[in-house]
């Protein structure tokens, strides 16, 4: 799944669950996700909170295979800025 694709999915997801505050996913080389006023967009974007993640286990966190907080605790993920934004991440992973 191309960043787009996952970036659509987000997307999906903000529009039943629009988040308040910005939230980047850092996937290095591979590009940037950031989600900020109800939008998904590919962008760099600065953020309230910033998700450091490779593409792959971003494709696997949103199709449901990757447990955040499991990922955080394996070093599978990093966690910058408001750890609070990210706790919001599991409503928009349900849409």
């Amino acid at each position: 799944m191309a960043l787009e694709d996952i970036a659509a999915k987000m997307q999906r997801g903000l529009d039943k669950h629009p988040l308040a505050d910005s939230l980047k996913f850092d996937c290095g080389a591979a590009g940037a996700i950031t989600l900020s006023g109800g939008t998904a967009r590919l962008a760099d974007d600065a953020a309230d909170c910033t998700i450091r993640i490779s593409e792959d286990n971003l494709e696997k966190l949103i199709g449901g295979k990757l447990n955040p907080m499991t990922a955080f605790a394996m070093g599978k993920i990093k966690v910058s800025g408001d750890m609070s934004v990210a706790m919001k991440l599991s409503q928009l992973l349900k849409a």
